[in-house]
């Protein structure tokens, strides 16, 4: 994330600027996006936009690492992957913005490969060798099990493309598939 003022304006102007841009991003994309948009829901003009956070693209990277600040990311646990992925499924009926904007970033930003920086990325990937090496988890490319991992917890959520499911949906059907998901995933790293 760029260096914003640390002014209480400054801070208060580019929090602005974040909350607008999030709502535009996750309801349009990068490319769809527009700073005219952001500048007038923030109350703010495109020299400051500019000026905090370089660029549309540098904003809406602004944007993922702020959510990411605030603890809007799930916490790892390689320890208990099963856990970790209904967590995620949870996430995913709570925080749908996060997902959307994810969604937009690999539809518009990265195509291929991880949308997770290597600093992000690689104590993941450690964690989930360490269990291995532990024996707890079966053998196999540790980056390839932990997507499988993200992928079924992804099953309902805007990312994973075939139903979303809603937080509104009656407490018995998540029970159902939050059992589900704990059992795939333990089947799958035995």
């Amino acid at each position: 994330m760029p260096d914003l003022p640390t002014t209480a304006r400054g801070a208060a102007t580019s929090r602005r600027i974040l909350d607008a841009a999030r709502e535009e991003f996750a309801e349009r994309g990068i490319a769809g996006a527009r700073v005219d948009r952001i500048t007038a829901a923030a109350r703010t003009n495109k020299a400051q936009v500019y000026g905090y956070f370089g660029s549309k693209e540098g904003l809406f990277g602004a944007v993922l690492a702020d959510m990411r600040e605030r603890g809007e990311q799930v916490p790892f646990d390689a320890g208990d992957l099963p856990g970790w992925a209904v967590t995620l499924y949870d996430a995913h009926l709570r925080n749908r913005e996060l997902f959307r904007l994810m969604a937009w970033a690999r539809l518009e930003q990265r195509p291929v490969g991880f949308l997770l920086s290597e600093a992000e990325l690689a104590p993941k990937i450690k964690a989930v060798a360490e269990a291995q090496t532990a024996g707890r988890i079966r053998p196999g490319d540790p980056a390839d099990l932990l997507l499988m991992v993200f992928s079924l917890a992804s099953t309902w959520s805007p990312f994973g493309g075939m139903y979303a499911a809603a937080a509104d949906e009656p407490a018995a059907t998540h029970e159902r598939r939050r059992a589900l998901l704990r059992e795939a995933v333990a089947q799958i790293l035995r």
